[in-house]
C-alpha cells in the first residue's frame, strides 16, 4: 500500500498552519471529525492544545492510532457479546465441510 505525504494548510487557534500526513491519516482524521460533527480544524486545535511536546504531525498521527484501537477494541467487545449467527445455507456449507 503506498501512502503519500499531502502537506495540508489549516487553521488552528486563528493562525495558518500547514501539516504533512499520509492520505491514510487525514482521511481516518476526517471521518472522526464528520462522526464527532466537528470541524477538522477544532479536532486539530483540539490535539495540538493536548499534545506535550513533539510536532504536530506525529501528535496527529498518535491521535488517529488511538482512536482506531479504541474502535477495535469496542468492535471485539460487541463481538463477543453478540454470538454470531449463521443461516441455513451457511450451516449447511459448514455442515458439508465436517
Amino acid at each position: 500500500m503506498k501512502s503519500l505525504v499531502t502537506k495540508r494548510s489549516i487553521v488552528i487557534a486563528g493562525h495558518k498552519t500547514s501539516i504533512s500526513l499520509e492520505d491514510a491519516f487525514w482521511e481516518e482524521l476526517k471521518q472522526f471529525a464528520e462522526r464527532q460533527r466537528m470541524t477538522l480544524s477544532s479536532v486539530v486545535n483540539d490535539i495540538d492544545t493536548r499534545r506535550d511536546g513533539g510536532n504536530l504531525s506525529s501528535a496527529i498521527r498518535l491521535f488517529v492510532l488511538e482512536r482506531a484501537r479504541v474502535r477495535a477494541k469496542e468492535m471485539s467487545a460487541q463481538c463477543q457479546k453478540t454470538p454470531a449467527t449463521l443461516n441455513d445455507d451457511a450451516a449447511a456449507n459448514i455442515a458439508q465441510v465436517r
